[in-house]
């Protein structure tokens, strides 16, 4: 109940490749349908991929001062089938929540910045990173060492809970 989403990072602060390995083990540990895994990460640490990004998607402009992001994706070939193909959203969105959790608890910080559904972003950073028309970006989340502490939200609503039926 502690993560927040950080969106200013120390400058000049990079992030080792052995704690990328650890954020990418955290975000596969995610559940699965039918253990499918049908996700693909792109790590990002050049900067002027991670600059390009940030002019194609507009609510990712943080990028610009992030020394990494990872961009969570379905690859459509390890998808289930049929109607329960849209499985792989909740998969890779189970697995960037896990990655968010994981560079918390290491004392980093990152946010969540939405790519699918929206056909322009998905389209802006297929082109952007050169990815095979079966990939599809889900999120591309920057991370860094935190420029200051975030203040978490408590969203705890009693409302918004029902108990044996609606």
């Amino acid at each position: 109940m502690t993560r927040t989403s950080i969106r200013q990072y120390q400058p000049d602060r990079s992030i080792s490749r052995d704690t990328v390995d650890l954020l990418l083990r955290a975000a596969m540990s995610a559940p699965t349908a039918v253990n499918k895994q049908p996700w693909a990460f792109v790590v990002i640490d050049s900067r002027e991929s991670l600059d390009s990004l940030a002019e194609v998607l507009p609510y990712a402009r943080m990028l610009r001062h992030a020394p990494l992001a990872i961009v969570t994706c379905g690859d459509l070939g390890k998808a289930l089938e049929g109607e329960a193909r849209e499985f792989w959203i909740q998969d890779v969105s189970a697995a960037t929540e896990n990655l968010l959790l994981a560079a918390h608890a290491l004392g980093l910080g990152a946010v969540w910045t939405g790519v699918y559904p929206s056909t322009e972003r998905t389209k802006a950073v297929q082109e952007c990173l050169g990815m095979p028309a079966n990939i599809i970006p889900l999120a591309v989340v920057p991370v860094g060492y935190p420029a200051h502490e975030g203040e978490p939200k408590d969203k705890y609503k009693a409302d918004n809970i029902h108990f044996g039926r609606w």
